[in-house]
């Protein structure tokens, strides 16, 4: 089974001037804890900004919500898989990556946003004993 076939593709870029405290509403109202983050015009990916980033690296460190932006407090190193990748491979590279989400491309050539897949993804669609594994993979540090 490929990643495209039980990938989320209702992913939803944040410029990078949302402040914290409005990705956390995002967040809230689009009931994830991952958001990409971009504002090129031809949808370049610039980071990725997680729930813990907010609170963890911004808000238990001082900073202020409501006037720090996502642009401050992302994940600059973006991981990612294609869509065209294998389930068990994505499963693998979370496994050695420690997250429990990644990025989906388009293609190895125009590497646009298409989609996030979790280990949500995987249980639901694939494999609950994969999903399993790969969980007791990523916990493991």
């Amino acid at each position: 089974m490929q990643v495209q076939q039980i990938m989320s593709t209702s992913v939803e870029y944040v410029p990078t001037d949302t402040t914290l405290a409005q990705a956390a509403k995002y967040m809230r109202d689009l009931d994830t804890g991952f958001l990409p983050i971009g504002d090129s015009p031809q949808g370049r990916l610039q980071g990725v900004i997680t729930d813990r980033d907010i609170t963890v690296r911004g808000v238990a460190a001082g900073k202020n919500p409501e006037n720090t932006t996502v642009d401050q407090m992302k994940t600059d190193k973006i991981l990612y898989c294609f869509q065209d990748e294998h389930v068990n491979a994505v499963a693998n590279n979370m496994q050695d990556q420690k997250v429990y989400r990644l990025i989906v491309l388009n293609n190895r050539d125009e590497k646009r946003l298409c989609g996030v897949v979790s280990l949500g993804d995987i249980v639901r669609h694939d494999s609950a004993k994969l999903g399993g594994e790969t969980a007791r993979e990523i916990s493991q540090h």
